[in-house]
Formats: C-alpha cells, structure tokens, sequence
C-alpha cells in the first residue's frame, strides 16, 4: 500500500496495490488505521486503480474505515474504480453510501 498526505488540503490518499481478500483485508486495515491516526485528514481518498479483486471482507474494511473517518469529521471518497469493483460497490450497496469518482484529476478540482 502506498500512501500519500496532502499537508494543504489535508488529504490523505490510499493506494493499495494487492488483491483485498480475507488474507489482507485485516493488515491493510492495520495499516489505514495508522495512516488515519496520524494524520487526522479532513480528506480520505481510497484509490482502486491497482486492485483487481475484492471479496465480502474488503467490502467490509472499506465500510469500516468509511465510518472512522465520517465519526472523526472527515470526508471519505473511492476514486479510479474499474468495471468490476464499480459492479461489486453497486450490488452490495456501498456506491450508495460512499462517494465514488472516476479519476483523481476530477476529485482534485473538487476538494474542499
């Protein structure tokens, strides 16, 4: 996972880039975690650009810090979602919940 924080902005950008399934759904968290705490970012944007599968147990870690970030006052968004997770966000529900954009060039002009 690759991470990046935006002092001006105060946003903090998730890469990650592996699979996210049962085996590294709890490290990555681990990891998100830590970032979060941190660097207490008004700007949370997770970017789905390397990840070719996620199963029931990345829906969840997503869900989770989703909340983390909302109960401390920050913004969370997904950002360079192929085909495949868009489909995976919309049946289970999160596209409906979590702001999900196509590049990060467009969320970029869009940060508050």
């Amino acid at each position: 996972m690759i991470s990046e924080y935006v002092k001006e902005s105060k946003t903090l950008i998730l890469k990650v880039t592996e699979e996210i399934d049962q085996h590294t759904a709890d490290k990555i968290r681990r990891k998100l975690d830590n970032e979060i705490e941190i660097y207490s970012p008004k700007n949370v944007i997770f970017d789905f650009s390397g990840i070719l599968f996620m199963d029931s147990s990345g829906i969840g870690m997503v869900l989770g810090r989703y909340k983390l970030v909302k109960m401390l006052g920050g913004n969370f968004e997904i950002i360079n979602v192929n085909k495949r997770m868009k489909k995976i966000f919309d049946m289970s529900g999160v596209s409906r919940i979590i702001t999900i954009r196509e590049e990060e060039d467009e969320h970029n002009e869009q940060i508050v």
